[in-house]
């Protein structure tokens, strides 16, 4: 090989480890966001066992309010959420004693669930919605 053909040998290899090193690093991938989708809101006073509702992911999140108390007692809110393949409770969510607000959540196999509501003495609120990534 003679000199001249070394040296552009030698050039070319300079410039090819050049434009490989100043690429840097490929980009990481963006993070995954976490959204809610709503799955169902109910409202009322006294006991209440929702309708079914389908939780794709598991990730259940549960707002509620408890308000307008009758006078003279202190209200209680309960909600638990349940299997609707087998009926089993599966988590206490909710268990308020007097007016408030709030939220919950739960990780769980996806599945149908249901919601029983109990309340004594004050108006609740329920909104159920589910965690998913995109």
């Amino acid at each position: 090989m003679t000199r001249d053909a070394r040296l552009r040998a030698a050039l070319l290899s300079l410039v090819l480890l050049a434009a490989a090193s100043s690429a840097g690093p490929p980009p990481s991938p963006p993070s995954p966001t976490l959204s809610w989708r709503p799955l169902g809101s109910w409202s009322g006073r006294g006991k209440l066992q929702t309708e079914s509702f389908t939780g794709e992911t598991g990730s259940l999140r549960i707002r509620w309010t408890a308000k307008n108390e009758t006078p003279g007692k202190i209200g209680h809110l309960t909600v638990d959420v349940h299997s609707a393949i087998s009926g089993r409770p599966l988590q206490t969510m909710v268990d308020h004693d007097g007016v408030g607000q709030g939220e919950a959540f739960m990780a769980e196999d996806p599945r149908i669930f249901f919601a029983v509501v109990d309340s004594a003495d004050v108006d609740w609120t329920l909104a159920i919605d589910e965690g998913v990534t995109r």
